[in-house]
């Protein structure tokens, strides 16, 4: 039930979030909402992009068994998905967060 509504936690940050720029910037419509929307969004993404993959690997290890081979190998063919999705993840965060500034200088 808690990861049921995990999901609209940070719609419901952002909408917050936008309601007290509003306020302090005395600004008006959609764009002023949907910005702070977005933000909680793309936060919430990025965090999601590496505990996912983490998550379900940890449960596909679990879910070996001796006697089923088939489950077997459909859990190491998503652990090594999961994998690919997480080194993808890190190789974007260390393209954004360290090779782009240094290139930038």
């Amino acid at each position: 039930m808690v990861l049921a509504w995990a999901v609209s936690l940070p719609l419901i940050i952002g909408i917050l979030n936008s309601f007290r720029g509003i306020s302090e910037q005395k600004a008006t419509g959609l764009g002023a909402v949907a910005g702070g929307v977005a933000e909680a969004y793309a936060i919430f993404g990025v965090i999601l992009g590496f505990i996912l993959p983490v998550a379900a690997i940890v449960l596909l290890v679990r879910s070996f068994s001796v006697g089923h081979r088939l489950r077997s190998f459909v859990s190491v063919f998503h652990i090594g998905l999961s994998a690919l999705s997480l080194a993808l993840a890190g190789l974007l965060a260390w393209m954004s967060f360290i090779y782009l500034r240094h290139s930038v200088r």
